[in-house]
């Protein structure tokens, strides 16, 4: 029996269950490896912050697609590998071997500069810690007179975090005060300027101060590249990623800053029987930005080349498409769309994200349900 593993439940395996619960290798035996039975759905989690969402809404169980499409599942995090001996180490030094790997483990939160806050750090990933945590912020608003939030990134992830936040602080405690630490390069900037200042009025409208400049942690507060100094209860960091550290021993070749090189195919390019999607990898044929759009686009075409590697089959490649949708929750019934240099703003934007949201979450859990 050959052996495929695929380790973690990101968006890209969802795909690769789904075509495995259609598609049986009689000679292959598939283990799934991740951390928890529950996919945290990252698009909705503003959704759920601002209380339009449910926890059930808003994430996938695992558990009812590997049982449908007849795989092993380990519910555990893998502590290191190594490619040339083609194994995996779990949690307590078990061992794992493998013919065909795929990662879709994600990254980790980057707090470079931001750990001296201590417990009022509150990093965005895990999303399953972050959860708790946010409970734990609104509890601790509700009973504190200007109580103050800082998040600390100006992606769309830091962006949309705030304005939720704003939403639910606000309404907690109408003193509230939020906080958009964007960094020198203001907000979301790798899209348009129509976009930016469409974001920029929401951030106005929720009273959130937005502050271009660079921060770092102390015991006490943020400090700022121009010197002042911002008092706060809590800062959420939402900095962007950095690499899983098991990957510096994996002897898979890495790009600069510790991601997995793949492909057109995205296949290891120094292991042909290791895959990657989603924010594990990178590739230097194109430029693809880490984000859920392009992971789930990848899906289908890593379920295809997994089985094609062992079928003696071509692969395809996954072309990403020069522009893409994006929609940003204001926290307030609305959203703004961004295709390239257009844009707008409004409550069907919203309509249309929540509608794109519920399908994806329905497509990998309703029909699988009646069949368990």
């Amino acid at each position: 029996m050959k052996h495929l593993v695929l380790v973690g439940g990101g968006h890209s395996h969802l795909f690769v269950l789904e075509h495995l619960a259609n598609i049986r290798l009689d000679d292959v035996q598939i283990t799934l490896i991740t951390p928890s039975r529950w996919q945290e759905y990252s698009g909705m989690l503003p959704g759920w912050m601002a209380g339009t969402y449910q926890l059930d809404e808003c994430r996938i169980d695992l558990l009812p697609l590997v049982t449908q499409a007849g795989i092993q599942f380990i519910e555990d995090s893998i502590s290191g590998m190594d490619a040339e001996e083609r194994y995996l180490c779990l949690s307590d030094d078990t061992h794992i071997h493998y013919d065909v790997l795929s990662l879709d483990i994600g990254s980790e939160s980057d707090l470079e500069g931001l750990q001296a806050l201590g417990n009022k750090l509150i990093p965005l990933r895990p999303l399953t810690k972050f959860r708790t945590d946010w409970l734990e912020i609104v509890r601790e608003c509700r009973y504190h007179l200007d109580f103050k939030l800082a998040v600390v990134g100006g992606g769309a992830a830091g962006v949309e975090i705030a304005l939720a936040a704003a939403k639910t602080l606000h309404e907690q405690n109408p003193t509230s005060q939020i906080t958009l630490v964007a960094g020198p390069r203001g907000v979301i900037p790798d899209h348009a300027p129509r976009v930016q200042q469409l974001v920029l009025n929401a951030l106005t409208e929720a009273n959130i101060d937005v502050i271009n400049e660079r921060s770092a942690g102390t015991s006490n507060s943020l400090l700022l590249s121009d010197e002042r100094e911002l008092n706060v209860n809590k800062v959420i960091a939402a900095t962007g990623s950095k690499p899983a550290p098991l990957l510096r021993l994996s002897k898979l070749e890495l790009d600069n800053e510790g991601y997995v090189v793949v492909d057109a195919h995205h296949r290891s390019l120094t292991h042909p029987n290791v895959f990657a999607a989603g924010n594990v990898c990178s590739r230097r044929d194109v430029k693809l930005p880490r984000s859920g759009v392009h992971a789930v686009r990848v899906g289908p075409v890593l379920a295809h080349n997994l089985l094609a590697s062992f079928l003696q089959q071509p692969l395809l490649p996954y072309k990403p498409k020069s522009k893409s949708l994006y929609l940003l929750s204001c926290g307030n019934g609305r959203a703004i769309l961004s295709w390239g240099a257009w844009s707008a703003v409004g409550r069907w934007a919203w309509i249309l994200k929540d509608n794109i949201d519920r399908r994806f979450i329905k497509r990998f859990s309703h029909k699988h349900e009646q069949k368990i």
